[in-house]
């Protein structure tokens, strides 16, 4: 059975071929299903090779499919590694994406380019595909390139608005200076061990000198910011929200920005390998990515802009994880969070669906009576990502704060307060959208009330137009507008998601040995690096309800701000927040600015200096040989005299030579 993993990735590209050379003819809504059909089908595969695995040794299995780039020394094969941290990414990557490519046919309905999402995203899994099943670095980077193409196409999809275009650009602009870390790391690779595929170079990982491991996970690991969005990178993702909200749920939630997490957990003997300060840069910039995130997710207003900046800060927690050696936590919350925020994500566009594309909270409210099966799904994906037992999120968050209490007490701190933190801003989140007022019908009434007014005034004047918009408001103000529940095809995906959101804590419980599932399958590829801890009943006990009281006091505070109202929201949703502390429009300022100007000197140093050299070298030699061919005449006679000068020349030269003492 485990012979059929080529089939995994091949499934979602027949789809991808198929859609790109029929889709238009085949339309709405059969191109969504051939779509849906082909990762579905790649999912069951992927069920059928992992029973096939347990069969293998350690759980591991390599296939060659052929040569791909022979090269002297250098050889890289299309070939596939399926071992536990593979097989687990397969697993939630095709599964979550059947689900969101069956929610996506009833959220694109109507779509002029409904074919063409489809086919980007069946592209998109293809290339993710590739990406953890790839048996050396640079297949991996084939697939790594792969995502982010599509995700620029999926970004930009409504291109038709500026913001979109722009978002998509930033996106793949700034993903190009990660992706440079991840070349030069690959290129360091190659030189150290002579191949770049990972069952030949990670075991000899321990014999490296430290300063190359050092250098080679300092390479990698931009790559992994870029992709992960981590600090200063990061400003990409947050724009991404510009694309549908399937695409916000898949790639900038579920599968493409955690290929960074995936790269490092894959790469952990390098880590071992590298000086005892790395580990704490990678734990650092997680740990203030996780915070900082959560700070301005604190102050917005659009629905999918708090998700974006929780999809920050959870990523934050997954590299705090690998930084302190719980690398198998950092896929545990890895593979929760797959679920719990594509599930919200999925919400939210199942609200902006039934909203007529609103996305600010502050127009919502009270949805829960019209949105039922949203509301309760969505509740659940909040209770997960808040860290309330016994949803799947508390458990997976407390292995990481576990870990890092290991590492270092500061760590810890600011990984409670950041839980402190995320479970406010979400509880936020869920009042100002599905509890309170239903401010929805007054906003409507209002926007109505001002486009008749603008209309009017146009035509009859200001004054008549004040009498028709009093009216209008009277008579309509909350009658003309009503949040509807989404169909069955986006529905059936927010159940599903909302199940394991609550249940996928069931894969690594702390309590024994024997419930620690995950970690037991995870051994064979980190068990020699992951720090071990040793907790005793007591300690445990004493984590796991200091991470319920932070998770229930964050709720609570939320309660009393939005529902009760006993503290002016303003107080909390800090300017500093809702600018994302000015990180953003910071970095924009410097690129447009100096930044523009510093790579403008640099423009102008390569074309007058390194230009400029070779280019005068040229003229020289060019000038010399003119003067030269002068004495090329052709004659014989100028020829012999040229010959007599110079054996006169050598004679004389000889006789200066000669001593005739």
């Amino acid at each position: 059975m485990v012979s059929l993993l080529w089939l995994i990735p091949a499934l979602p590209l027949a789809g991808f071929l198929l859609l790109l050379l029929l889709g238009k003819r085949i339309g709405e809504p059969f191109a969504g299903w051939i779509g849906t059909a082909a990762v579905a089908g790649s999912f069951i595969t992927a069920v059928v090779v992992f029973a096939g695995l347990w069969n293998e040794p350690e759980h591991t299995y390599s296939l060659k499919l052929f040569e791909w780039m022979p090269a002297g020394r250098f050889s890289v094969d299309i070939g596939f590694l399926l071992d536990p941290l593979s097989m687990a990414m397969i697993l939630f990557i095709t599964g979550i994406a059947a689900l969101i490519h069956l929610y996506s046919i009833g959220y694109m309905h109507g779509d002029s380019r409904f074919p063409r999402f489809f086919t980007y995203l069946n592209l998109f899994v293809f290339s993710m595909l590739m990406l953890v099943m790839g048996d050396n670095l640079v297949l991996t980077f084939l697939g790594w390139e792969g995502v982010g193409a599509c995700s620029y196409f999926l970004i930009s999809f409504w291109f038709e608005k500026d913001a979109n275009a722009s978002a998509g650009k930033k996106a793949f602009i700034t993903n190009r200076v990660g992706d440079w870390g991840f070349m030069v790391g690959t290129f360091a690779v190659f030189f150290a061990f002579g191949t770049v595929k990972y069952v030949e170079f990670l075991p000899k990982a321990s014999g490296l000198a430290q300063t190359t491991a050092t250098f080679i996970m300092l390479m990698l690991f931009i790559g992994a910011m870029g992709k992960s969005a981590q600090i200063p990178l990061f400003i990409w993702l947050p724009d991404a929200m510009a694309g549908p909200t399937p695409v916000s749920a898949l790639i900038h939630a579920a599968t493409m920005v955690t290929a960074g997490v995936y790269l490092m957990v894959r790469v952990n003997p390098i880590i071992a390998a590298s000086a005892s300060w790395l580990p704490w840069v990678i734990a650092g910039i997680g740990v203030a990515t996780a915070f900082i995130a959560a700070t301005i997710a604190i102050a917005q207003t659009d629905i999918k802009k708090v998700l974006a900046y929780s999809t920050v800060s959870q990523l934050g927690y997954m590299f705090l994880a690998v930084g302190v050696g719980g690398y198998t936590a950092a896929i545990f919350h890895m593979i929760t969070h797959a679920f719990f925020k594509a599930c919200m994500f999925l919400g939210s566009g199942s609200v902006i669906h039934g909203m007529n594309d609103e996305q600010d909270m502050r127009r919502m409210g009270a949805l829960r009576k019209v949105m039922p099966i949203t509301a309760i799904t969505f509740i659940i994906g909040w209770l997960a990502i808040a860290g309330v037992p016994p949803f799947s999120g508390f458990w997976s968050k407390d292995d990481i704060l576990a870990y890092a209490l290991h590492k270092s007490v500061v760590l810890y701190v600011f990984g409670l307060i950041t839980a402190l933190l995320t479970a406010f801003y979400m509880s936020r989140q869920v009042f100002m959208v599905f509890f309170g007022k239903a401010n929805w019908a007054e906003s409507h009434g209002a926007e109505l009330a001002n486009k008749l007014a603008h209309e009017t005034a146009s035509t009859e004047g200001d004054a008549h137009a004040d009498e028709v918009v009093d009216a209008h408001a009277d008579a309509h103000a909350g009658q003309d507008f009503h949040p509807h529940e989404s169909p069955r095809t986006m529905t059936i995906p927010l159940i599903v998601l909302a199940f394991f959101a609550a249940v996928a804590g069931l894969l690594n419980l702390p309590f024994t040995e024997n419930l620690e599932f995950l970690k037991r399958w995870l051994e064979p590829v980190v068990g020699a690096t992951q720090t071990q801890l040793h907790l005793s009943g007591s300690q445990l006990a004493i984590e796991l309800v200091t991470s319920s009281v932070i998770a229930l006091l964050g709720i609570a505070i939320a309660y009393g701000v939005y529902l009760k109202h006993k503290v002016d929201a303003r107080r909390i949703e800090l300017p500093l927040f809702a600018n994302g502390w000015y990180i953003d429009s910071t970095i924009s300022n410097f690129m447009g600015g100096l930044g523009r100007k510093g790579f403008e000197l640099v423009a102008m140093f390569d074309k007058v200096v390194i230009d400029g050299a070779v280019n005068g070298v040229a003229r020289a030699t060019r000038g010399g040989a003119m003067r030269l061919r002068t004495v090329q005449s052709g004659y014989v006679r100028w020829y012999a005299l040229m010959i007599g000068v110079g054996a006169v020349v050598i004679v004389a030269f000889v006789l200066t030579q000669v001593s005739f003492s």
